[in-house]
């Protein structure tokens, strides 16, 4: 089961980091580096649904231009709105 988690996480990093325009691929991306090893099955799937949306959708919930429809609230999302990226020296 640890098998199975570890190569979906490793999937959905991947996905997180490949959104379709930059803004999206730093949020998402480094959001997943940070938090996605904590993230149980349940707040996986959370995850995934958020990058089953349209980018520019999410975009919009997490700097706050649109409200978060109901169908998508999750504490997965609170965490990515309440995520800060920094980015790293190099």
């Amino acid at each position: 089961m640890s098998d199975d988690l570890a190569e979906r996480r490793r999937k959905l990093r991947f996905r997180a980091w490949r959104r379709g325009f930059r803004e999206m691929d730093l949020l998402m991306g480094s959001f997943a580096d940070k938090h996605i090893e904590g993230l149980g099955a349940g707040e996986l799937d959370q995850f995934e649904a958020l990058l089953a949306a349209p980018d520019w959708e999410v975009y919009a919930w997490l700097v706050g231009q649109k409200p978060v429809p109901d169908n998508h609230k999750s504490p997965v999302l609170d965490q990515l709105i309440a995520f800060r990226y920094e980015a790293q020296p190099g």
